[in-house]
């Protein structure tokens, strides 16, 4: 099978560990964009990312889970050092990344993203936000203020509440990029549009990625533990009553785990 043009990526966690970190990923990425617009819309956007962020960093203590994945992922790159086909100018510079992001971790000796909670101006906006339309002028006037702000002077105060958790992003990009990158994709055929498969527990799969053919009008639709998979996909021309295709379909296929 040829390498698929123009293919959707579909991705699926196989724990709670990557879950945490996909969805955070996702929201820096939101953030990022939202970022760099000058309109009141896209820094509204901006805010409310590092909001949900702050709210899942809330959570539970995850800075000792990142530092122990980065540490497991360190000994586990380290034990390769010594295989002769091993390119070692990139290990070390992966092992310099963690080292330096760990160190940076460490030095946040506080729960992430506690000042943003802390925040008055923050807490006020988080509040209201479950509320439709709560954040709308009468309800927050000096956030209506802050969003008449210059541009610049809201990508200021933006940048600094995200440099407050930097480090988060910087060890989720880390760590998703390790795991995104510990496998290559095999081509695979759902036959009559379904595919299962078992896993290898002792591996310990962290990671699912599926790719399709944007031109089949077909979407994966991914559910699975440590144990086995079941990508079903589903044509996407009734949009209410999806229903899965009896078409055999090609697709590319990556498990991952680090």
């Amino acid at each position: 099978m040829p390498a698929l043009q123009n293919p959707i990526l579909f991705e699926h966690p196989l724990n709670e560990r990557t879950r945490t970190l996909l969805r955070i990923s996702h929201l820096f990425e939101q953030f990022e964009y939202h970022l760099a617009g000058s309109s009141q819309w896209q820094s509204r956007a901006a805010l409310q990312a590092l909001l949900d962020i702050s709210s899942i960093l809330a959570r539970t203590d995850i800075r000792k889970d990142l530092i122990k994945q980065l540490d497991q992922q360190q000994k586990s790159l380290a034990s390769i050092s010594a295989n002769p086909k091993v390119d070692q100018l990139r290990l070390q510079q992966v092992l310099d990344d963690i080292a330096h992001t760990v160190e940076r971790l460490y030095a946040s000796n506080r729960q992430l993203g506690g000042s943003l909670r802390k925040n008055g101006f923050l807490n006020s906006i988080s509040q209201r936000a479950p509320i439709p339309g709560g954040s709308y002028e009468f309800d927050l006037p000096q956030f209506h203020y802050w969003l008449n702000l210059p541009h610049t002077e809201r990508v200021i105060q933006l940048d600094g509440w995200r440099h407050e958790i930097g480090t988060v992003q910087e060890t989720a990009e880390l760590l998703l990029g390790l795991l995104r990158s510990s496998s290559v994709y095999q081509e695979q055929t759902a036959v009559g549009g379904l595919y299962q498969h078992n896993l290898d527990s002792k591996r310990g799969m962290q990671l699912i990625q599926v790719k399709v053919e944007a031109e089949s009008l077909l979407y994966a639709e991914i559910s699975g533990s440590k144990h086995r998979f079941c990508v079903r996909f589903l044509e996407s021309i009734d949009w209410d009553h999806p229903q899965q295709t009896e078409q055999d379909i090609p697709f590319e296929l990556k498990t991952c785990a680090i």
